[in-house]
């Protein structure tokens, strides 16, 4: 049984900071990218950043030089850095994984709550 468990997510104040973490349990060989998405009421899930195995990241455009996407193989752990938030970043936060077990799949967190006050 593999998961996905995010944690981090709260309440800030704009300009303020929170870093969100994933960590992957279970049986599996490797894994491959990581990323984080976001979803808005009402909206489709987006991504916001993604990192490979071997540590090439990918943003989002409108979110270089805010948020940082970084990964410890050693703990199966992805994290993200948010800084300067914004109350437009207020939006539920997933993890998404692709890992190989006896085939190469996608898995998804719960998911976790990020709320940014003006």
């Amino acid at each position: 049984q593999v998961q996905l468990v995010e944690s981090g997510g709260g309440l800030v104040q704009a300009g303020g900071s929170l870093r969100l973490s994933c960590v992957a349990s279970g049986s599996f060989s490797r894994i491959n990218t990581m990323a984080w998405y976001r979803q808005f009421p009402g909206k489709q899930r987006e991504r916001v950043a993604s990192i490979t195995s071997a540590g090439s990241t990918n943003y989002a455009d409108s979110l270089k030089g805010r948020f940082t996407i970084s990964r410890d193989n050693a703990k199966n752990t992805v994290y993200l850095q948010m800084n300067s938030l914004k109350p437009e970043d207020t939006a539920v936060y997933y993890c998404h994984a692709e890992l190989v077990t006896s085939y190469t799949g996608s898995w998804w967190g719960q998911g976790t709550q990020v709320t940014v006050s003006s």
